[in-house]
């Protein structure tokens, strides 16, 4: 299972890292360790892919990936500390806004991120790369 965190500053930007393995834009995340719930999963995650500190908020979407089999939870953060710093996992991280997120993102990482700013819990399908909901 992996976790992503959806990171809100005061001005409603987005953390968002630019992966190191295929250059896509994307929040932080990645698989849980055996041994952490997932929203330790989510804190350590982000500070380690952008040297963010974040505070976990509420799950915001539940996400499948059809072709790979992978489920991802989602969940929104606030900055608690730290400074965005590029890592060995990520070639560049930034705040950008919601319109920012819908231009350099693929659709199934994008709507993650636009689910974190609705109420609620959003379960979606995709296959890596498009929605499979709409």
């Amino acid at each position: 299972m992996s976790v992503a965190g959806v990171v809100v500053n005061d001005d409603d930007q987005v953390l968002v890292i630019q992966r190191r393995d295929n250059g896509r834009w994307e929040p932080p995340g990645g698989v849980l360790e055996l041994d952490e719930s997932p929203e330790a999963g989510v804190a350590r995650e982000v500070l380690e892919e952008t040297g963010i500190k974040v505070e976990v908020g509420q799950l915001s979407g539940i996400y499948k990936n059809m072709s790979r089999g992978i489920i991802a939870l989602v969940f929104r953060c606030e900055p608690v500390a730290g400074q965005e710093r590029a890592t060995d996992e990520s070639l560049d991280v930034r705040w950008i806004s919601l319109p920012e997120v819908t231009a350099a993102f693929s659709p199934a990482y994008a709507i993650r991120v636009l689910d974190a700013f609705e109420p609620g819990v959003s379960v979606r399908t995709h296959d890596g790369t498009q929605s499979l909901d709409f």
